[in-house]
């Protein structure tokens, strides 16, 4: 049974909207065919890219067994056309078949957050899309719905951590993203190449990681690997910084970093405060010092 939605996306799939698709729903007709060339696809379709192959292999099934399932579309009255709800699969393969009618359920009310949210949910729910297209979906459906990972989790019967993981892949490099999309790199390669932070040596990490053709395990290890070194590369503090932050510390009354920069000679140092009235008692100390 769906479990509850955020009251957005809860309300969009009420009446009609879910499962009872399949059957038609409340604003939809009963089964009709309706000519290919009358149909066009949902402008809201996450998925951008097609296995041919397989698309072939549904289409000789076609052609041998029928469509078990008709697809789902609306009527647009203003290009006298029908637009794709659910099932562009079947939809391209019963072109690719040769088809010339398909058939279809009618669906007369449906807004434009509607036909987003089903194409959505519909190729996230049977994994149809790929890792990036799904984060994407993920994305979309909560910018637009004000919905949590949680709650957009247990419709689509995934946990929580696997919508997180999956949002945090559109943190990378557009290159890294494509290769995912592309399938020359895998989701899992794609977390270990999150756990490097500087870009740079990301990049250069990616780049091994095709040249070497690693599995996710030994792209995990570089990464750790690459972590590891960043932080022995930091320079370390010596007991003559340490002592003059403590005394400063001790002057102004708050918490004092001295940062270095490429060089000795150069650095940050950083007065922490925690409200505008702990910034005026450092103020106050500082210009009676000077004064």
């Amino acid at each position: 049974m769906r479990k509850a939605l955020g009251k957005g996306l809860d309300a969009l799939l009420n009446g009609g909207m879910n499962e009872s698709y399949e059957a038609g729903g409340e604003n939809a007709s009963g089964v009709q065919k309706i000519p290919l060339d009358k149909i066009i696809p949902n402008r809201y379709q996450p998925r951008k890219t097609f296995n041919e192959e397989s698309l072939q292999g549904l289409a000789e099934s076609l052609k041998q067994h029928g469509l078990t399932q008709p697809i789902v579309v609306v009527y647009d009255p203003g290009m006298d056309k029908y637009e794709l709800v659910v099932g562009e699969r079947r939809f391209r393969a019963s072109q690719l078949a040769g088809f010339t009618e398909i058939d279809c359920i009618i669906h007369s009310k449906l807004d434009d957050k509607q036909m987003c949210a089903l194409a959505l949910i519909e190729n996230i729910q049977r994994e149809d899309l790929n890792p990036i297209e799904t984060a994407l979906g993920y994305k979309s459906l909560m910018q637009k719905f004000m919905i949590s990972q949680t709650e957009l989790g247990e419709y689509c019967g995934k946990s929580k951590a696997a919508v997180s993981n999956s949002l945090r892949l559109l943190n990378l490099e557009p290159e890294i993203q494509e290769a995912i999309k592309n399938g020359d790199i895998s989701e899992g390669h794609g977390r270990a190449l999150l756990m490097v932070s500087d870009e740079k040596k990301r990049e250069v990490l990616f780049k091994k990681i095709i040249s070497s053709k690693m599995s996710v395990r030994q792209a995990e290890e570089a990464a750790k690997n690459t972590m590891d070194e960043t932080v022995k590369q930091k320079p370390q503090k010596t007991p003559d910084t340490l002592a003059f932050e403590s005394s400063l510390q001790e002057a102004l009354g708050t918490k004092v970093e001295l940062k270095y920069g490429s060089k000795p000679s150069k650095g940050k140092l950083i007065l922490h405060y925690n409200s505008l009235e702990e910034l005026e008692q450092i103020s106050q100390r500082l210009k009676n010092k000077m004064l």
